[in-house]
C-alpha cells in the first residue's frame, strides 16, 4: 500500500497547543485519502513549537497532491491552534510543502495549496480554480468594509480587537491595550503622581526639567538643551517627527505679507526677498489645514486653543534652515502680527512654540494616523478580500500588513474614539482630529505616497541645495532597495505587461482599494487598473514603503522630539497672541499643558515609540510563504542591499550627538504594528 508521511509544524504563539481532534485529508489529482485522525485530546501532540510526523497508508496512489485539508473538532472547549506548515512525503520520495501560518479556530476546516505561487490565469485544474474562488468568497464574508467616520478611508467592520478574524489579531491583546500601556508608561516615567493634576500649571521650564531628567535619552536631552534656538527649530522640519511639511517657497502668498524690509536683518546675503526666492533659499511651512478646526472642549475647566500658523524659513550661508517670520493665523491684519527673530525674546519664543504645537497636531493626525496607519489598513483589507494565499502578491504583502488592522481597531476602540485617551492631552481631541482627517482626505492623492515624487513636489529633492535632509536621503535609499526587491519578485511571476492585465485578482485588488477603501474619490487618483509591470512594481513599492519605512520615519522619533513638552506641546491653554510686547515667561508657561496633560502626553509618546515584542524588521521573513528558489534568492539580495544602506547610515551617524537613524533598515519594522 502506498504510504504518505505528513509532517505538521505548530507555531510558538501563545495558546498554540490543542486538546481538540485534528484530522487531515490529502486531495490528489486521482483521488482523496480517507479522513485521518492525527491527534486526539491529551496526546500532547501539537504543543507550542512542535514538529510531529504521521504515516498515512492509502489503498491506491492519489496522483499529484493538489490540496491538504486540516480539520479541528471540539473535544471539551475550543482550543485555538496555530499551524505553521505541513509537508507531505510521497511514496516516490518527493517532499511537498504546504505553508499555512494561520489559526484553526472553532470547528473550522482549512484547505491548503502547496507553496508554489500561482497567478489565476495559470491554474490548470478545476479543483485549483474552485479552491481559489471559494477562499476569496469566504474571506469577503469576514473581511468587510466599514465607514468609521464620513470622509475617512474605509476600515475593517469590527467593533473590537476580539471581534477581528483570529488570523489578524495580536497574539496577546494585553500588548496593545492602550489604557494599560499608557498607565504603565506614566508609572515607568516616574510621573504618575501628576497624571490626575489637570488645571495645575508648572512653575517654570525648570519645573518641566525636573520630571524630564529621569526619562531623557541622547536626542531628547539635546532637544531640551537647544529647543529655544532657531537652528534646532529649523532642523526639525528636515529631520524631526514630521519632515513632510516644509516646501520650497517660490512665491510669497498674499495671506502672508512679508517684505524685504520686515526681513532685512535675517537675510544674510544682502539680497532682496524676491532675489532670495529666485535663488531657492526660502522655504515655507503652512498649517492652513488647522484653520477653523474645533479645539478640545472635553474638559469644561480648561479652555484649549489651536492655531493655523504660517512659517517662513531661510537657508543661511551655513546651509542651516532658520525661521525668519511667523504669522499665527491665516488672515493678515493688525490682530495677526508677523513675528520675526528680532522681536522681544518671549514674543519670538511663543510664536515658535505655537508652530511646534500645530506641527504636532498635523503630524499625529495626518502624517502618522491617516497617511501610514489608515492607508495601510485599506491596502490590507483589500489584499485579504481579493488575493488568495497562493497569489504571489499576497505572499509578498502579508508580512507588511502584519497586525496593522489589529492596532488600528484597538486605536478606534480606546485611543481616538469619543472619550478616548486622545482626548486627555491633545488640543484636537474631542473631534478636532476627525475634522483634520476629513480635511486632509480632500487633498490626499496616490502620487503623494510615491516617496521620490512627494519629495520633488515640495521642491526638496536637491542634495546640493539641502545637504542635511537625511529623511530624504535615507528614504530614497530604502525606497530604491524596496523597489529593486519588488521588481525582482514581479519579474519572476509576470512575463510581460499583458500578464498583469490578465491577472483578474490583482485588478480586483487595486479596484477594491480605490472604489471601496478610498470611497472612489475622483481627486485621490488611486488607479482602478494596472496595465504594466512598471505600474505594478510602483504600486507594491508604495504599499511596502508606506507600511514600513514611512511609518518608522514618522513614528519612532516621537519620544526623542516630543518628550520635552515645550518643544511639542500637545495642547495650548491660552489663545495665540494678537499683539507684540505683551508676553512674558509666566504667560508662556501658563499657555503650555498642565501637569496632568503633560503626563498623559509623555506616556503616549513613550508608548508609541517602542518596538513590538519580537519585532520583525524590514527584510526579515521568518514565515516562508514563498518556497521557490528565485524568490528566496531575491530575499537574500534584498537583505544585502538593506545591510549596505544600514552601514552607510551608521557611518554617517558615528560620533554625532544628533544622529538620524529612523530610516536605518535595522530599525524599520516590516509593518504598522504600533
Amino acid at each position: 500500500m502506498p504510504n504518505y508521511t505528513v509532517t505538521v509544524a505548530t507555531g510558538s504563539q501563545w495558546f498554540a497547543g490543542t486538546d481538540d481532534y485534528i484530522y487531515v485529508t490529502l486531495v490528489g489529482s486521482e483521488r482523496c485519502s480517507e479522513r485521518t485522525l492525527l491527534d486526539k485530546p491529551l496526546y500532547n501532540d501539537f504543543e507550542r513549537g512542535a514538529v510531529d510526523s504521521y504515516d498515512i497508508s492509502v489503498g491506491e496512489d492519489l496522483g499529484e497532491i493538489e490540496l491538504v485539508k486540516i480539520e479541528k473538532k471540539k473535544y471539551w472547549v475550543h482550543d485555538d491552534w496555530y499551524c505553521k506548515y505541513i509537508t507531505v512525503k510521497t511514496p516516490y520520495g518527493d517532499y511537498i510543502e504546504f505553508p499555512c501560518f494561520r489559526w484553526l479556530t472553532d470547528d473550522k476546516e482549512v484547505i491548503l495549496r502547496d507553496g508554489r505561487a500561482r497567478l489565476p490565469q495559470h491554474e490548470k485544474t478545476g479543483v485549483e480554480k474552485q479552491h481559489r474562488r471559494k477562499e476569496l468568497e469566504q474571506r469577503q464574508k469576514i473581511y468587510r468594509w466599514k465607514e468609521w467616520h464620513p470622509g475617512f478611508p474605509m476600515s475593517i467592520d469590527a467593533q473590537t480587537h476580539s471581534g477581528l478574524p483570529r488570523d489578524i489579531q495580536f497574539d496577546s491583546e494585553k500588548g496593545v491595550d492602550f489604557v494599560l500601556n499608557y498607565s504603565k508608561a506614566i508609572e515607568n516615567l516616574y510621573v504618575n503622581q501628576f497624571m490626575h493634576m489637570f488645571q495645575s500649571s508648572w512653575g517654570d521650564f525648570a519645573d518641566f526639567e525636573r520630571i524630564f531628567m529621569r526619562i531623557k535619552n541622547t536626542i531628547s536631552e539635546y532637544v531640551m538643551e537647544h529647543w529655544k534656538e532657531d537652528f534646532m527649530f529649523g532642523y526639525q522640519f528636515l529631520n524631526g517627527c514630521n519632515p513632510v511639511v516644509i516646501r520650497k517657497c517660490t512665491e510669497i502668498p498674499d495671506k502672508f505679507p512679508v517684505t524685504t524690509k520686515i526681513l532685512e536683518e535675517s537675510l544674510e546675503r544682502g539680497l532682496t526677498l524676491e532675489e532670495e526666492l529666485k535663488e531657492g533659499n526660502i522655504f515655507i511651512a503652512d498649517y492652513e489645514l488647522l484653520d477653523g478646526v474645533t479645539p478640545n472642549a472635553t474638559d469644561p475647566c480648561t479652555l484649549q486653543y489651536l492655531a493655523a500658523p504660517i512659517c517662513l524659513l531661510y537657508k543661511n550661508s551655513q546651509n542651516k534652515i532658520m525661521p525668519i517670520a511667523i504669522q499665527l493665523g491665516q488672515s493678515p491684519g493688525e490682530d495677526n502680527p508677523i513675528f520675526v527673530p528680532t522681536d522681544d525674546e518671549h514674543d519670538w519664543l511663543l510664536a515658535k512654540i505655537w508652530v511646534r504645537s500645530s506641527d504636532f497636531h498635523v503630524h499625529q493626525t495626518v502624517t502618522h494616523l491617516l497617511r501610514t496607519h489608515l492607508i495601510s489598513e485599506v491596502f490590507g483589507i483589500a489584499m485579504f478580500r481579493q488575493l488568495p494565499a497562493v497569489h504571489p502578491v499576497f505572499k509578498l504583502l502579508l508580512p507588511h500588513i502584519r497586525f496593522t488592522i489589529a492596532i488600528n481597531t484597538k486605536a478606534r476602540e480606546q485611543l481616538i474614539c469619543e472619550c478616548g485617551l486622545f482626548d486627555k492631552a491633545n488640543g484636537t481631541g474631542g473631534g478636532g482630529h476627525v475634522e483634520l482627517v476629513q480635511r486632509s482626505m480632500k487633498t490626499f492623492t496616490y502620487r503623494s505616497l510615491c516617496f521620490p515624487e512627494a519629495i520633488k513636489a515640495r521642491g526638496m529633492d536637491s542634495r546640493e541645495e539641502l545637504p542635511y535632509y537625511f529623511y530624504r536621503d535615507d528614504g530614497c535609499s530604502v525606497w530604491e532597495a524596496v523597489k529593486s526587491f519588488v521588481t525582482d519578485v514581479v519579474n519572476i511571476y509576470y512575463e510581460k505587461d499583458e500578464t498583469v492585465q490578465e491577472d483578474e485578482e490583482i485588478q480586483a485588488f487595486v479596484k477594491d482599494v480605490c472604489s471601496f477603501g478610498m470611497q472612489d474619490c475622483d481627486y485621490c487618483e488611486f488607479p482602478k487598473t494596472l496595465q504594466t509591470k512598471e505600474q505594478l512594481v510602483e504600486y507594491l513599492t508604495i504599499v511596502i514603503f508606506t507600511a514600513s519605512a514611512q511609518h518608522a520615519a514618522v513614528n519612532f522619533g516621537q519620544f526623542d522630539w516630543c518628550s520635552w513638552i515645550p518643544n511639542s506641546p500637545p495642547t495650548m491653554r491660552k489663545p495665540p497672541p494678537t499683539k507684540k510686547g505683551e508676553v512674558d515667561l509666566k504667560y508662556i508657561v501658563e499657555s503650555l499643558p498642565d501637569r496632568g496633560r503633560s503626563c498623559w502626553h509623555l506616556g503616549a509618546v513613550w508608548a508609541l515609540s517602542q518596538f513590538q515584542e519580537n519585532e520583525l524588521f524590514l527584510g526579515m521573513y521568518p514565515d516562508e510563504h514563498f518556497i521557490e528558489k528565485p524568490v528566496k534568492d531575491a530575499i537574500v539580495k534584498f537583505g544585502k542591499n538593506l545591510a549596505e544602506v544600514t552601514k552607510v547610515i551608521k557611518n554617517r551617524n558615528d560620533g554625532k550627538r544628533l544622529p538620524y537613524y529612523y530610516l536605518s533598515p535595522d530599525r524599520i519594522p516590516n509593518s504598522v504594528a504600533v
